[in-house]
C-alpha cells in the first residue's frame, strides 16, 4: 500500500449511450445519478487496483457524497476524474468530478476501504 501516494489521479472517458440513461426517460437519453455514481467509483478503483492487488487486496466502496449538477446529453463525452486527498491507513478519500467539457455535471468526494480479499471473503 506504500504507492498509494496523495494526488495519485485517474481520469475515463465515456459516451453517454442509452445504456446509462434512466429507462423512465426514453426518448431522451442522459446520464443516470445512479450511473454517473458508478463510472466515479469504477475511475477510484482502477487508480488504485494495479498498486494494491499484489498483496491480494482489493477495495470496497464505503461512502459517496457526490452532487449531479447538470445533464449529460445522448452522445457527449464525459470526463470522470478522480484524486487520492486522504489516506488513514487503508481508508482512502477522492475528490471526484464529471465534466462535459468545462461544464461541471458532478462533483464531491467518494471513499474506498481497502481490504484482504482471503479475509473478507469470510
Amino acid at each position: 500500500m506504500s504507492a498509494l501516494e496523495l494526488g495519485l489521479t485517474n481520469v475515463r472517458t465515456v459516451i453517454v449511450t442509452p445504456e446509462l440513461s434512466p429507462p423512465h426517460l426514453a426518448p431522451i437519453v442522459v446520464l443516470s445519478t445512479p450511473n454517473m455514481i458508478l463510472l466515479m467509483e469504477e475511475t477510484c478503483t482502477s487508480a488504485i487496483q494495479p498498486l494494491i492487488e499484489a498483496d491480494d487486496q482489493t477495495s470496497v466502496g464505503t461512502h459517496v457524497n457526490v452532487s449531479h449538477e447538470a445533464a449529460a446529453r445522448g452522445g457527449e463525452e464525459v470526463e470522470v476524474s478522480c484524486e487520492l486527498i486522504e489516506a488513514d491507513r487503508r481508508r482512502l478519500t477522492f475528490l471526484v468530478e464529471a465534466r462535459v467539457g468545462d461544464r461541471i455535471i458532478g462533483r464531491g468526494t467518494h471513499q474506498r476501504h481497502i481490504i484482504d480479499r482471503s479475509r473478507f471473503a469470510r
